[in-house]
């Protein structure tokens, strides 16, 4: 008996330690992925003067990646179903390494915006195994812990990433920040092939090619629409054209796939109120968060002037904060209700939209955003495990996988959507109030400075004694932007703490949670 209990615990340990490392693995991966969208944020103006470009164009470098990522999350997750996760994942990151060597190497804003959309070609192949493979492989004893690590890594992951970025650019340049994405696929790739176990779920043989389509067009449209609306107009016949197509498409779509036997989504999975709550949760949590997060550092180099790693390290308690969050969320719900758990922190997260919104000034420094960061990276952490968990176990274990889709795909889609509508409301209020105030300025610096704040910096050395009259009103003119973002911001996290409130998981799954 002794020799079988040992050899027992023996399996045990090994059992165990193979998840921890597949653990490891999966959250490597998906710190690659994360730390793609917010690296760049740190070469904003460095990009913006060697490439001459204007913020819209940045915005399209950093927005270009999450937009294919989350176009095409579902139809190459389901791709992975059929042929394998591993398959998928080692393919994903082959593809999202060489694509982040050719960021490294872009030579002009094209051939950057076309690397950066081969990084989320790898990223949406990656993206759906991370989760699935949690879900399936660890027990329910251990898969609450273990959500919670994914959470962290993906709520305040990528902000540790833009830190080592930060250090990066500030001793070298701004082109050796994509070593860390590379370096960090290359380790998933070793670490995947000797750890992470292959999986396929049962499908039918013929591939949803039309939901697929429909569903891609969808996303980009209306991301699209979010994106050059604030800037251009609803009325501009682009924009209009873009809206329609997304809408009608996603009309479409569902339509499409609640008549399939083998939908790509099976839209009526909706109609389970911890997923549907979960999945609206995620979606205006990671918006709102990727919004501010791509604002953030403009203000602190722009209007503070601090250089990229001081930008990244004041970042830093917010991130701290939301991975602590993340990881206790848990217990938290297990006391109070995940409803309880989620609408907590989303209300916290508002007011420090809020805050932010109220106190941010060009003269204010730090501290006038400091509290509002605090109160934001506490709430969105806390909202974020019960949020996720909700979408995870309202579905069976039969049906991880396509919760695992879900999760990722509201996720990547809320990012798209935070950095294409807060971004350009920044953006759109810059160029508005600033084009009130360059009376004096010469043609050519008021040119160039209604492209950005980064632009009106770096020329306006260039306009003589109207330089520091140039600097200052750019620096207004962004804080003015900021304070519309925020506002929008806070009024979608008070919507959503309503619609938690009410339509939010009625219990939870204490053996989950256990």
């Amino acid at each position: 008996m002794k020799e079988k209990d040992l050899t027992k615990q023996t399996i045990f340990d090994e059992g165990k330690r193979q998840r921890r490392m597949i653990l490891i693995t999966v959250c490597l991966a998906l710190m690659a992925v994360i730390a793609s969208v917010s690296g760049l944020n740190v070469a904003q103006p460095k990009l913006a003067i060697e490439f001459n470009a204007s913020q819209t164009n940045i915005l399209w470098m950093i927005n270009i990646y999450t937009i294919s990522l989350a176009a095409l999350l579902l139809p190459l997750g389901a791709i992975g179903d059929r042929i394998g996760r591993k398959k998928i994942l080692l393919v994903g990151l082959f593809i999202f390494g060489i694509a982040s060597m050719m960021s490294g190497w872009a030579t002009s804003s094209f051939m950057m915006i076309v690397a950066r959309f081969l990084c989320g070609v790898g990223a949406a192949m990656i993206m759906p195994v991370t989760l699935a493979v949690i879900t399936s492989t660890f027990p329910e004893e251990e898969r609450s812990k273990a959500i919670g690590i994914w959470t962290g890594v993906a709520g305040g992951g990528g902000i540790l990433g833009m830190y080592l970025s930060a250090v990066l650019v500030d001793l070298a340049t701004w082109r050796l920040l994509f070593v860390i994405p590379v370096v960090l696929a290359l380790v998933s790739i070793a670490l995947a092939i000797r750890y992470v176990p292959d999986s396929t779920e049962k499908t039918e043989p013929q591939f949803d090619l039309v939901g697929s389509l429909l569903s891609i067009i969808a996303v980009i449209g209306i991301v699209y629409t979010l994106h050059e609306a604030p800037v251009h107009g609803w009325t501009e016949p682009l924009t209009l054209g873009s809206l329609i197509t997304g809408v009608i498409s996603a009309v479409l779509f569902v339509l499409w796939e609640l008549r399939q036997k083998a939908p790509i989504l099976d839209v009526s999975l909706f109609m389970e109120r911890g997923l549907s709550s979960g999945s609206i949760s995620l979606l205006a949590i990671f918006g709102v968060q990727a919004g501010i997060f791509v604002v953030l550092f403009p203000y602190f180099q722009g209007v503070l002037g601090w250089s990229g790693l001081r930008s990244t390290l004041a970042m830093m308690p917010m991130a701290l904060l939301m991975m602590l969050a993340s990881g206790f969320a848990p217990k938290v719900a297990m006391r109070i209700g995940r409803r309880f758990t989620m609408a907590s922190g989303i209300l916290l997260g508002g007011f420090g939209a809020a805050l932010m919104a109220v106190f941010v000034s060009v003269d204010g420094g730090y501290l006038s955003v400091l509290p509002g960061m605090l109160a934001m990276g506490f709430g969105m952490g806390l909202s974020m495990t019960p949020s996720t968990e909700a979408i995870t176990s309202a579905l069976p274990a039969s049906r991880q996988g396509i919760a695992s889709a879900l999760n990722d795909i509201t996720r990547e889609l809320g990012t798209a959507l935070g950095v294409a509508l807060l971004g350009s409301l920044v953006s759109a209020g810059y160029k508005s109030m600033i084009d009130k105030k360059l009376n004096g300025i010469s043609t050519h610096a008021a040119t160039l400075a209604r492209e950005g704040i980064s632009n009106a910096l770096a020329v306006a050395p260039e306009t003589g004694d109207q330089s520091a009259l140039l600097i200052r009103i750019a620096r207004e003119s962004f804080v003015y932007g900021w304070k519309q973002a925020m506002w929008v911001g806070a009024v979608v996290m008070l919507i959503l703490f309503m619609y938690v409130l009410v339509y939010g998981p009625k219990r939870i799954n204490k053996e989950i949670l256990s």
